[in-house]
This record gives C-alpha cells, sequence and structure tokens, in this order.
C-alpha cells in the first residue's frame, strides 16, 4: 500500500478559498461561525421544565451527595423523579460514600460556592422553583446562605414550599455544631413549610422531653407556632413502640388535624432512610395537600417495603442485617414509590 503524504494545512486553506470565495455563505446562520452570543440568547431552546412545567412541581435540593450508596440527594432525587418532579441537586458534599465506613475521601462545598450556582441560575433566568428541599448541613455559614437562597427564591416565587429536613442529630447525639440547633430554632423553623425532624431534633427545636403521644402532639403545635403549616416527627419511640406523629394547621386559630401511624421496629440499621422519607413526604404532601395523614400512609408504605426488600436482600447475600449499617435497596423498590399500596394506615387524634 502506497501511503500519499498529507497536504499542509496553507494548501488545504488556499484549496478551499479558491473553491468558495465568500466560504460563510455555504454555512447555516446558526452554523457555528454565528455569532455566540445571538445564538444563546435570541436563539437558544426553552428550558421544558420552566415553559411546560409538570403538574407536581419543580424541586431544587440542597442536600449530600455520595458517589456509592444511596443518602442525601441520591436518596431523594430519583424517588420525587419517579413520583413526577423535575429535580435540581444541588451537592453540599461529595464523598466517595457515607461517612459510616472506615474511610471516605470528597469535597465540601461552602456558602460562597452555594451562592455562586445560584447566581448562575439567576443570570438565565433558571431560578423559578415551587419547592425547596434542604437536608443536612454541617456549617452555620452555609446554613446562612441556605437562608438567603430562600429569600432569593420566594423573591421569584412567593409561594414557593420549603420543606425542612432539620439534621441534627438522633437518639441524644448531636451531629452537627451545637450553634446550628440556634439558627434552625430562631431563623430556619420560621420560614419553613413543613418541617420533619425526628424525635430527638424535635425536642432540641422545642425544648420539651418528649416522651408520650401527647408530649408529642404538643411538640408539633409548638413547631406550629413558630412557623411551619405542617409537621411529620418521623419517628418517636413511646414504650418501646416506634410511632410517626404528623399535624396540618390548616387555618391558624384552629386546632390541626393530628395523626399517628405505628411503624414496625426492624432490627437493622439503614443509611438515607430519613432523606427518602423527607422526600416521599414532600411529593405525596404536594399530591394531597389538604390530606397530610394519606401523604404519610403513602410515604410510610413505601418506605417500609424498601426497607422489608433491602433486609431481604442482604440475608439472600449470606450477610447479617445486624452487623453494619446497610445501603438501602432503593432502584430494585422504584414500584414501591411510584405506586406503593398503603399497608400503614393513619389513627386521627379526636
Amino acid at each position: 500500500m502506497i501511503h500519499l503524504p498529507l497536504p499542509k494545512t496553507a494548501t488545504l486553506l488556499h484549496s478551499f478559498y479558491t473553491l468558495n470565495p465568500n466560504p460563510f455563505q455555504i454555512f447555516p446562520r446558526n452554523s457555528l461561525f454565528s455569532d455566540s452570543r445571538k445564538r444563546n440568547s435570541s436563539m437558544a431552546p426553552p428550558i421544558l421544565s420552566l415553559a411546560l412545567p409538570s403538574e407536581t412541581g419543580r424541586v431544587l435540593s440542597i442536600q449530600s451527595h455520595t458517589v456509592q450508596g444511596y443518602v442525601g440527594n441520591k436518596s431523594a432525587v430519583f424517588p420525587l423523579q419517579l413520583l413526577g418532579y423535575d429535580v435540581d441537586p444541588i451537592n453540599s458534599v461529595q464523598f466517595s460514600n457515607h461517612t459510616g465506613y472506615p474511610s471516605f475521601k470528597g469535597q465540601v462545598l461552602n456558602g460562597q460556592q452555594l451562592w455562586d450556582l445560584i447566581e448562575g441560575l439567576e443570570a438565565n433566568d433558571l431560578l423559578y422553583y415551587t419547592h425547596l428541599l434542604t437536608g443536612y448541613i454541617g456549617s452555620v455559614s452555609f446554613l446562612n446562605t441556605v437562608l438567603d437562597v430562600v429569600s432569593k427564591l420566594r423573591s421569584i416565587n412567593p409561594k414557593l414550599t420549603y420543606v425542612c429536613d432539620p439534621v441534627l442529630g438522633d437518639e441524644g447525639k448531636l451531629y452537627v455544631p451545637q450553634e446550628l440547633v440556634t439558627v434552625y430554632r430562631e431563623r430556619v423553623v420560621p420560614i419553613a413549610s413543613m418541617l420533619t425532624p425526628n424525635q430527638f431534633e424535635a425536642e432540641l427545636l422545642t425544648g420539651l422531653r418528649i416522651q408520650s403521644e401527647e408530649d408529642g402532639r404538643e411538640a408539633c403545635n409548638s413547631i406550629h407556632a413558630a412557623g411551619p403549616s405542617k409537621v411529620v416527627i418521623t419517628s418517636i419511640n413511646v414504650d418501646g413502640n416506634l410511632l410517626l406523629i404528623g399535624s396540618h394547621l390548616k387555618e391558624k386559630g384552629n386546632p390541626p388535624k393530628q395523626f399517628k401511624i405505628a411503624i414496625p421496629k426492624i432490627p437493622a440499621y439503614f443509611t438515607g432512610t430519613g432523606d427518602l422519607m423527607t422526600a416521599l413526604l414532600l411529593g405525596w404532601s404536594n399530591k394531597h395537600p389538604d390530606n397530610l395523614e394519606k401523604a404519610a400512609e403513602l410515604a410510610v408504605s413505601s418506605l417500609q417495603a424498601l426497607l422489608q426488600r433491602t433486609l431481604d436482600d442482604y440475608k439472600s447475600a449470606g450477610h447479617d442485617p445486624k452487623s453494619s449499617s446497610l445501603e438501602i435497596r432503593l432502584i430494585q423498590s422504584q414500584d414501591d414509590i411510584r405506586s406503593p399500596q398503603i399497608t400503614f394506615k393513619a389513627e386521627i387524634y379526636s
């Protein structure tokens, strides 16, 4: 085979211009040779999640992210998408895996970097959201920026629903610096639309000791008085029994509608369940805005089916579920997320 030498660049350009005296006429006006600024502004395609919004909504979710496993945004975004929401995630951290492993590596987003992302969205008119969802936040400075984000989003959409999972700790142990508790209590709770604390977090935010169902209901009332119209204390341990207690204040001056759901204890520890539960509560409560108890029934039923599948799969793999924390089987449980069978019913308090 004979290899011919490649023509030099100058020869190629000479041939091209000889054959095409006005070469730009052979390209469409909208080609790569067009003015980029014009193309990016007047000729940019519409953002369909804004131009043709879904019936459910558009969610900005600010949470942690892991490459492997399902916690934070990895646990929340996919279920909300299955329920029909457009979800834009901002990852407050990006770690290789969750911190329950022997080691992890990654990066942490600071408040200025978060605000840079918000400004980038605003510069392109992309900052209209129906919902904001926040989970674990590890520093006061980042939380202060989140508060600025809420103000910015509500200046664009005053009807924004802010669903806040105040991740502070569990079973008497703080996960975050003590000063975050004060910021949550004084500044975050008053602007939240829905709050989803666990028992320990509800105690921290209200200053009340929760030892009974009545205590749980009173804690909900205290949170209502601070701001949120919807409160779900996702787990309360009363005399060895696990309960969810929910409360919906539909009109100020009237008593809230309150309910409980009994939840079975599963002999294992799972990661990402709180993040998933709050996402499901957001998803279903928006579909049933005046029926928080039905939203909670759907969320609990989805979660329990997923946890049982996770437990069964670990057992099938020959692993003792009690020996370590378990990664939830999110993808394998998508039917239970999209179309749950209600197996856990709410009991309305009279």
